[in-house]
Parts: structure tokens; sequence; C-alpha cells
């Protein structure tokens, strides 16, 4: 066996055990879109997606709706007008 095959039978990062957290982080959700993107064609896309948040998850068409922004200029700005909305800090586990 090649040290390439050893090594992609391991796990890069072990899981540790405890609590699950419910959603996605927001900049996964950021990774999957291109910029520049108008706040309707986000909603389109990913809308149905649940965040993380500190207060615990959230669906991203509720958050964007409270967003004043209309268009995200690039992925920094999707992600700071989510985080005004949302706030920044731990994330709440089940």
């Amino acid at each position: 066996m090649s040290e390439d095959e050893e090594t992609q039978e391991e796990p890069a990062v072990e899981l540790g055990e405890g609590p699950d957290v419910t959603g996605q982080p927001i900049a996964r959700v950021a990774a999957r879109l291109t910029w520049p993107k108008p706040k309707s064609e986000v909603v389109d896309q990913e809308g149905d997606a649940t965040i993380r948040t500190p207060d615990g998850p959230r669906d991203l068409e509720a958050v964007l709706a409270e967003s004043e922004e209309t268009l995200f200029d690039s992925r920094q700005a999707f992600v700071d007008a989510v985080e005004a909305v949302v706030g920044t800090g731990p994330v709440a586990t089940e």
C-alpha cells in the first residue's frame, strides 16, 4: 500500500464526541455562490439553507429578510450582512 492510499483511509480530522450542531456555517453557504449577487438570487439558490447562529439554527431566507442589503458585491459583504442580523459568537448546540 502506498503512502497516498494509506492517508486516504484515515479521516483528515477526528470528530469529537458531544452534542450535534444544527445547520451549516455561513461560510459554507457563501462558498457555494458566486459574486456579485442580488439578494433575490441568494434567496432563490440558498434560501432554504439552515445556518448556524449564536441563538440556534435559522433559515437563511428569514435572516436575509431582516437585512436591508439588496446586492452583495463580494463573499465578505454577504457574510457581514448575515452577521449583522444574527450576530457573532459561540454557536448553540442541541
